[in-house]
């Protein structure tokens, strides 16, 4: 089982995240819980869920982007972005876009194939939660985010790159 790291811990994570949603009958089954599923299921059956009891949210694949949420990103309290393979970059453009482009204040969950070697640069791209991989040691990644004290370039956290802090 994945664990959660949020702010520095690890954390009890009381989102279900629903891989492969298919229809609205999902709800029934978890009715009162805070769910995250594709963005997909999320544009077919929008209407659907507006009398869902629980919190609903969004996750978007790696090759889907922002647009895809179709409306304000900010009525969403979490945005998950997958990772389905470690060498797969295009979540950490996607963080950073929702951090400095739509001010999103929200959490943002890395889900999928997430390694210690990343946490690091993706909390300095706008991510806030990570869903570790279940092999990976939670402290060893939890002292991840603490693997370089300063960085050369710009970032959501740093805006000014090292040159102009000088």
């Amino acid at each position: 089982m994945p664990t959660l790291i949020k702010k520095g811990s690890v954390v009890q994570d009381d989102w279900v995240l629903l891989r492969e949603a298919t229809s609205p009958e999902v709800f029934e089954v978890l009715q009162g819980r805070d769910i995250i599923v594709p963005i997909k299921f999320w544009n077919l059956y929008k209407t659907e869920m507006e009398d869902y009891s629980g919190n609903i949210t969004v996750w978007l694949d790696s090759n889907e982007f922002i647009e895809e949420i179709k409306g304000d990103p900010h009525k969403f309290p979490l945005i998950a972005l997958n990772f389905p393979v470690f060498s797969d970059g295009r979540p950490y453009t996607v963080a950073r876009e929702l951090r400095q482009n739509l001010k999103y204040r929200g959490e943002i969950r890395a889900i999928g194939d997430v390694l210690r070697d990343q946490i690091f640069y993706m909390s300095q791209c706008g991510f806030d939660s990570f869903l570790i991989r279940h092999d990976q040691d939670p402290h060893s990644c939890i002292g991840a985010l603490k693997d370089f004290t300063t960085n050369y370039q710009s970032t959501s956290l740093e805006p000014n790159p090292l040159f102009r802090r000088r």
